[in-house]
């Protein structure tokens, strides 16, 4: 499809303002969780992307009301006739996507059962909805599996129950929130993920009248309610979005104003950005990032659930890494295969090369899985333009910044992936002097 290629001509910084929204990893939960209430929710900061519109879909397919508030980005959210949907018609709306399986648990509430299709998203790694099942089994609900996806039923009112997770999930501990508030008794979860994001998801549920502790040890304890009502709250901004631009300035030798970037989500990153030469001002509307000139620094960097570096950071900075001078080791422990997107910057002229061994750090647990899940990164390279196919939405948008980074002209195939996660991206790029255009055929119908 040519409309979903992108020609990048290279060499320019990137230079002026920009906003980000809501974080992508929130606002479609929480639009979620409306439909545990039985008065309408009051959703801001709403960004206008795929996978916000793809559960506004599904939610009026069950029967919520949707409509755009009195501000801009705002949602109104009134579950008030909540009902089954038709088969066909989830399937068709969901089948790019991983959200549907969070609609579980409040389905299972609502209507007493629900219908899952398969599930699409990045693919980055192994992400099975194994966690999601075992969680809502725990609960009492019952999964059947056949050929069109996933049925689910409640034969009696969900129980709260212990949970502990293998591994701090945070769509594993988004279930757990969705579905304990209404089940009966208490449930705790241990090992959660507690990602800024979550806790916004947990303010939103509090706000709707659950009963939910944070521990400081990855423990939640969630009451159980008879009844939630609606919310009014406003999302917090998208850390990873604001992250990305960071380093798109880094690597073109650019300043970008981030309008609505916050420090304390944060803070991890800015320490980073700053080790390898990054410079960054705080103010009360957000954050400048830029290059301050000179060389950039190599380092050491291992990937980690909050509060340690994200591995969404990963991908962006790595281009970034390409320019820095020595070698720089990356090593990621949360996605095993959020490498793969290096072998087209080796293709513009990066030099990096993957391991199987855990480099640089403590032992995770891909590393005795035969997964190529560490990186040594030698630079500074000369990048040139190339053919590039987005892989996933972080790797999709780092393929931008290296060719953006490039001597000459790139040409970016699957760019309809990155409108899952950054809002209005295209009239973000120019707006900070970038030179982007449609292929001709497709400029010309326009």
């Amino acid at each position: 499809m040519t409309d979903d290629v992108l020609l990048v001509h290279g060499g320019t910084p990137l230079e002026g303002e920009i906003r980000v929204r809501g974080a992508k990893n929130l606002v479609p939960k929480a639009m979620v969780a409306a439909l545990l209430g039985h008065e309408p929710s009051r959703l801001r900061n709403v960004p206008d992307i795929r996978d916000v519109k793809v559960v506004r879909g599904l939610l009026q397919l069950h029967g919520v009301t949707v409509r755009p508030g009195e501000e801009h980005g705002e949602l109104i959210l009134d579950p008030s006739h909540v009902e089954s949907a038709n088969v066909a018609d989830i399937d068709a709306h969901a089948g790019s996507s991983r959200i549907p399986i969070l609609f579980c648990g409040p389905l299972l509430h609502r209507l007493g059962h629900a219908f899952i299709p398969g599930l699409g998203g990045c693919h980055i790694g192994d992400r099975p909805v194994d966690f999601h099942l075992d969680v809502l089994r725990q609960f009492g609900a019952v999964v059947d599996k056949n050929a069109e996806g996933l049925y689910l039923t409640a034969p009696q009112r969900l129980r709260g129950t212990k949970i502990r997770l293998p591994y701090p999930s945070v769509g594993a501990t988004e279930q757990v929130l969705l579905t304990a508030v209404l089940a009966e008794g208490v449930t705790e979860l241990t090992n959660a993920a507690i990602e800024p994001e979550i806790v916004d998801l947990i303010c939103v549920l509090q706000k709707m009248g659950a009963i939910i502790a944070m521990g400081t040890d990855r423990t939640i304890v969630i009451t159980g309610v008879d009844r939630l009502g609606g919310y009014n709250h406003r999302a917090l901004p998208d850390r990873l979005e604001s992250a990305s631009w960071a380093c798109a300035a880094l690597a073109t030798h650019g300043n970008i104003y981030v309008h609505g970037a916050r420090q304390l989500e944060m803070m991890t990153f800015l320490n980073t950005f700053r080790k390898v030469g990054g410079a960054f001002e705080v103010d009360d509307e957000g954050i400048r990032f830029w290059h301050p000139g000179g060389e950039l620094n190599a380092i050491a960097l291992e990937t980690d659930v909050h509060p340690g570096f994200q591995t969404d950071w990963q991908q962006p900075l790595v281009v970034a890494l390409t320019q820095a001078t020595g070698l720089s080791i990356v090593h990621e422990t949360v996605y095993e295969s959020r490498l793969g997107f290096t072998s087209a910057l080796n293709q513009m002229g990066a030099h990096i090369q993957l391991y199987r061994e855990c480099l640089g750090g403590t032992p995770c647990r891909f590393g005795r899985r035969n997964f190529q899940h560490s990186a040594v990164v030698s630079g500074p390279s000369k990048l040139h333009g190339g053919e590039l196919i987005i892989p996933d939405l972080r790797g999709g948008f780092s393929y931008l910044i290296a060719a953006l980074a490039a001597q000459g002209t790139s040409t970016v195939h699957g760019i309809d992936l990155i409108n899952r996660g950054y809002e209005n991206f295209m009239e973000k790029l120019r707006a900070l002097g970038a030179s982007v255009e449609l292929p001709k055929a497709v400029a010309s119908a326009v």
